[in-house]
C-alpha cells in the first residue's frame, strides 16, 4: 500500500466533473493490497464447477430456466475496483447536478474525489462475490457479469475459521441465485432502473420521491429474500454455521467499519435479508415454494412495504 501515491492521485484530482473517477480509482488502488491471484493446482475448475453446480441445483429447485453470466472472474481487489469504477459513475454522474462545488471546484472536486476513494477502498477490501446485472449500463445489451475476489474470501475464510472450499462454495450459490432470479424476470432490470432513475430524477430537481425509493427498497427486499430461500433449497450442505459466524463478525466489527457499513446502506442491505427471509418463509410455509415464486410473474405482482411486513395481505391480493 502507499499512502503518498494514494494522496497524490487525489490531490491531482481534475476535469469538470466532480468526481474524478480514475483518480479515485487509482487512489483506492493505492492504499489496498491486492491480495494473491496465484491459484492452486485445480483452484480455477473448482470455482468454475461450483457456479456449475449452483446453477444446476437453483434450475432444480426453482424450476426455471436461467443462464450463468458470459463473464465469470476470479479477480484480485483491484480488478473488483476496476470493474466497479464504472457502475459508480453511470450511477453518481446522474447526481451530478447536485453537487455544489460553489466558488472552488477544484477544491470541492478533490474532496469529493478523496470520499469516494474511501468508499472505494473499503468494498473493495469486504466484497466476497458479485453478481452484476449492470443498471443503466449504456449499452442494453451488454452481458451481467459474475465476480469472485479471490483474497477476501479466503481471508474471511481463514476469520471465520470455516473451510475455504466450502466457503467459496457457498458464496458462488449466492451469487448464482441472483442471476436464477434476474433470469426469471426479464423485467426486473427494467423494473429496477426505472424505479432508480426516477427516484434520481427528482433529487437532481431538489425533491425526494419517496414512492420511487419505496419501491426500490421492496424489490430489492425480495431478491435478496428470494435469494435466501432459494439457498435454504439449493445449497448441497448445512450452511447456519457461516451464517452465524458472519452476523458475529459484523456484530464485533468497531465504530469506524460499522459508520462505512451505514454510508454505504450496507446496514440496509441485511435488514433486506432478514425482511425478506421472513416473508418467503411465511409464503412458502403455508403455500409452497411454487406460490413464491409467483413474485416474478411481472413487477404488479412485488409485495408492497406493508405486504412485506404482513405477508397474509399479499396472500390475499393474489388470491391465494
Amino acid at each position: 500500500m502507499n499512502l503518498y501515491r494514494s494522496a497524490r492521485a487525489v490531490a491531482g484530482a481534475s476535469g469538470d466533473d466532480v468526481i474524478d473517477w480514475q483518480s479515485a480509482a487509482d487512489a483506492a488502488k493505492a492504499v489496498t493490497d491486492p491480495g494473491s491471484l496465484e491459484l492452486e493446482p485445480g483452484e480455477r475448475e473448482a470455482y468454475a464447477r461450483d457456479v456449475r453446480d449452483a446453477r444446476e441445483a437453483v434450475r432444480t429447485v426453482a424450476d426455471v430456466e436461467f443462464d450463468v453470466p458470459d463473464t465469470v472472474e476470479i479477480q484480485n481487489r483491484h480488478h473488483w475496483i476496476d470493474a466497479n469504477i464504472a457502475t459508480f459513475e453511470r450511477v453518481m454522474g446522474t447526481l451530478e447536478n447536485q453537487f455544489q462545488t460553489g466558488a472552488f471546484p477544484g477544491v470541492a472536486r478533490t474532496v469529493n474525489t478523496g470520499t469516494m476513494t474511501v468508499l472505494l477502498a473499503f468494498l473493495g477490501r469486504n466484497v466476497l462475490g458479485q453478481y452484476d446485472p449492470l443498471l443503466l449500463a449504456e449499452n442494453p445489451e451488454e452481458s451481467h457479469a459474475l465476480y469472485f475476489v479471490r483474497p477476501n474470501i479466503l481471508s474471511a475464510a481463514e476469520k471465520l475459521d470455516v473451510d475455504a472450499d466450502r466457503f467459496r462454495r457457498w458464496i458462488a450459490f449466492h451469487e448464482v441465485t441472483h442471476a436464477a432470479e434476474f433470469g426469471a424476470a426479464p423485467w426486473l432490470s427494467d423494473h429496477l432502473e426505472s424505479r432508480m432513475e426516477d427516484g434520481i430524477a427528482a433529487l437532481s430537481d431538489g425533491s425526494f420521491d419517496r414512492n420511487a425509493f419505496r419501491d426500490l427498497d421492496a424489490a430489492m427486499t425480495v431478491v435478496e429474500g428470494y435469494a435466501e430461500l432459494l439457498m435454504d433449497h439449493a445449497f448441497d450442505d448445512e450452511y447456519e454455521d457461516l451464517r452465524r459466524k458472519l452476523d458475529a463478525r459484523r456484530q464485533g466489527r468497531g465504530p469506524l467499519q460499522k459508520l462505512f457499513r451505514r454510508l454505504l446502506g450496507l446496514g440496509l442491505k441485511e435488514r433486506q435479508y432478514e425482511r425478506g427471509k421472513h416473508f418467503f418463509e411465511t409464503v412458502v410455509t403455508g403455500h409452497g415454494l411454487e406460490t413464491a415464486t409467483l413474485v416474478w410473474e411481472g413487477p404488479e405482482m412485488l409485495p408492497t412495504q406493508d405486504e412485506l411486513d404482513d405477508p397474509t395481505l399479499w396472500l390475499q391480493r393474489i388470491d391465494r
